[in-house]
């Protein structure tokens, strides 16, 4: 399969509380570094003629906007908690701007969510101005969106079916503590790898930092960078010091090329 160029943009990369959080006064919440600044978890894929965001956080507007992103023509979601479709809403401005209804690609139980949450856009006599969505399953192979193909790997967010993207020599996963034997071999041969990796102390169902630096560690990804980071990770400067080569902490507004 043909891939084309991609530029993946870091829309943000908190945890759901987002960083800092509200009411705190630790050091990561109060610090200068721009990188301890990190909105709610999403990524931006670009090609040269098809725009696609994976999630829409409760920051979705303001991210599209720091982003200047001027066309979207899918979302593409990995699961129904809050802090990944909330702020679907928004989408009605690129409806407006770009006279078409965005493509949604979701498993059944994030459908279900945005059905009960944004009852609204699925009403069957529409209010004006609303949100104007496709919305589809999410294929078991590989797809397009667009020029841009999409193989999506089954992960778990302790008992929740969480799906991770790949787009080429790209993939994304968030909000994972177990991968499957089966679906990890859809990872192997990436070039880069995102997982979430939340803290230090072990977690219910996130990947800690170590476990996520094992987990690219034994697919052989030789690039990783880590997302949907808590304040309790630590600050971006310090943690980035500790990690081995080739482990990276994202950011947000972090830009990578994907030839």
């Amino acid at each position: 399969m043909h891939f084309p160029p991609l530029t993946i943009t870091f829309l943000g990369t908190g945890t759901s509380s987002g960083v800092p959080m509200i009411a705190c006064n630790c050091e990561v919440c109060q610090s200068a570094d721009p990188k301890d600044n990190r909105l709610r978890s999403s990524i931006l894929v670009q090609s040269e003629t098809t725009t696609l965001v994976v999630d829409t956080t409760p920051d979705f507007r303001y991210q599209m906007l720091r982003s200047k992103v001027i066309k979207l023509d899918a979302v593409l979601y990995t699961h129904p908690h809050k802090d990944h479709i909330a702020g679907m809403d928004d989408i009605r401005a690129f409806n407006f701007f770009n006279h078409a209804a965005v493509d949604v690609y979701a498993n059944e139980i994030t459908q279900k969510a945005l059905r009960n949450e944004f009852y609204y856009v699925f009403a069957e006599h529409k209010y004006p101005g609303i949100p104007d969505i496709s919305l589809h399953d999410v294929p078991t192979n590989s797809f397009l969106v667009g020029d841009i193909p999409v193989q999506p790997i089954l992960t778990w967010h302790l008992h929740m079916p969480v799906l991770g993207y790949r787009f080429g020599d790209f993939t994304y996963i968030t909000d994972a503590n177990r991968i499957d034997a089966a679906e990890k071999q859809k990872i192997v041969g990436s070039k880069i790898l995102v997982l979430n990796a939340l803290r230090h102390k072990k977690h219910i169902s996130h990947f800690t930092l170590q476990e996520a630096i094992d987990m690219a560690d034994e697919l052989g990804v030789p690039e990783a960078y880590f997302t949907h980071i808590s304040h309790q990770l630590g600050t971006h400067a310090l943690v980035s010091g500790t990690l081995p080569k080739g482990r990276h902490l994202a950011y947000d507004g972090l830009s990578l090329q994907i030839l």
